[in-house]
């Protein structure tokens, strides 16, 4: 029998989980893949810091339109919602997670208020969390014209570029947030969002929940004890930031929700995205609720 396996999401849960046995304890047989949230895909990839931002035109969606090897993975809700109404994995209905995240500047930067940024180019990553967070805060501030976006790559990407001074602002979420505010950046304008699961379409359900019980038994743990836990951080982060950080400093960050994504949430969302042409005809979902979400007790 194949191992489930296991993308992680850049977070404490499932190290917690790991280090305490909870898995074994739900009998889940399990292995770790490399997460594409720490993975880099832009700016971080150019070895010379004098180098722009490249622009990069893919993101989690279109990761998880491509196919993804993992059992159970994660991404923005708004991402998670499309792919499974597209057929490319359905969406765990169960639970979902939220991320501290927020758009900052530089210490030096004189962006002080959120209507500061109104035409500064946001650094964001495509069809991410990132991007669909900063369209649904910048919009309640700024007119449409006003919102600049530029999508630099994934997390690691952008927190690269932003301590090169290679853009203005950017949106970071997690452990690259947290390095973010120990280098100095401030924090503009909040842009806390939801998390969502996609299980493959060959994931076992029981073993799905069987991770999701070793889950919460780890949120409680971080919940009750969070300053034991952070040290999983330096595994989420590239070791040339080791140096510079102090992890004690860091937030607990994502934080598991263990609440129904309901019909409600997941229309409302869809509209949003529809409504505000976030994608293209040709990548847009189709399939309702009941096909894309796993609703299994």
């Amino acid at each position: 029998m194949k191992k489930f396996r296991i993308e992680p999401h850049g977070r404490l849960q499932e190290w917690v989980a790991d280090e305490k046995g909870y898995f074994k304890d739900e009998g889940l047989d399990y292995e770790f893949l490399t997460s594409y949230a720490t993975q880099s895909s832009g700016y971080a990839l150019v070895q010379s810091t004098e180098s722009a931002a490249p622009e990069v035109k893919r993101g989690a969606f279109e990761n998880m339109e491509k196919g993804r090897p993992a059992d159970i993975s994660c991404a923005c809700h708004w991402a998670v919602n499309m792919a499974s109404s597209s057929g490319h994995g359905r969406m765990w209905g169960h639970a979902y997670s939220v991320t501290p995240s927020a758009v900052v500047v530089p210490a030096e930067s004189s962006i002080k208020k959120p209507r500061d940024l109104a035409n500064v180019e946001v650094g964001v990553g495509y069809h991410s969390g990132s991007y669909f967070s900063a369209i649904q805060a910048l919009e309640k501030i700024l007119k449409p014209d006003e919102i600049k976006l530029r999508f630099i790559g994934q997390p690691q990407d952008r927190l690269a570029a932003l301590l090169n001074r290679k853009v203005d602002a950017a949106n970071m979420f997690g452990a690259p947030l947290y390095v973010a505010e120990q280098q100095g950046c401030r924090k503009i304008l909040d842009t806390t969002f939801m998390i969502g699961f996609l299980l493959h379409k060959d994931a076992d359900v029981e073993d799905v929940k069987r991770y999701f019980k070793a889950l919460q038994r780890a949120q409680r743990d971080i919940d009750l004890e969070p300053e034991r836990y952070k040290h999983y951080f330096l595994k989420e982060l590239p070791e040339k930031y080791h140096d510079m950080i102090d992890v004690g400093g860091f937030g607990p960050g994502e934080r598991l929700v263990f609440e129904p994504y309901t019909r409600e949430i997941f229309e409302q969302t869809h509209r949003w995205i529809e409504q505000e042409k976030l994608f293209p005809e040709g990548q847009l979902g189709t399939r309702d609720y009941e096909a894309s979400v796993s609703m299994h007790e």
